[in-house]
Formats: C-alpha cells, sequence, structure tokens
C-alpha cells in the first residue's frame, strides 16, 4: 500500500495540525489556506484539488478540513 506523500496530522490540543511532506515538517497548519501556503512553498502551486485526494494527502485523525483543539 503505497502511502500518501502529504501527512495532516491530527489536531493538536491548542488547535492547528502538523503537515509534513515525505517526512518533512512544513509547518503547523490553523486553516486549509495554511496548507495550500505549505505545499506552494514546496513547489506544488495548483495543490487545492489535491486536498480531498487520498493517494496525495491523508489526513490522520479527526476530520478532514478541521484544525479546532483537540
Amino acid at each position: 500500500m503505497a502511502v500518501a506523500p502529504i501527512i495532516v496530522y491530527p489536531p493538536l490540543g491548542t488547535g492547528g495540525r502538523r503537515v509534513t511532506a515525505r517526512g518533512q515538517i512544513l509547518g503547523l497548519a490553523y486553516s486549509d489556506g495554511d496548507v495550500l501556503e505549505f505545499l506552494r512553498r514546496a513547489g506544488l502551486p495548483d495543490a487545492e484539488a489535491l486536498l480531498d485526494e487520498p493517494s496525495f494527502v491523508h489526513w490522520r485523525g479527526g476530520r478532514a478540513h478541521h484544525y479546532e483543539a483537540a
């Protein structure tokens, strides 16, 4: 089973979700806009359509697009 290259981790107790690309930490996202900015900086300027593509982005724990405190 292939692992999605982008992982959005569960919301933290203080809010926000850690985002990684192939194991490299991109930052702490508080919105989809933050995730998209991290991906843009990583060289993927048109990543918006990929946020709901399971082969590209894996949302761990919690609901996708949900950033509030756990």
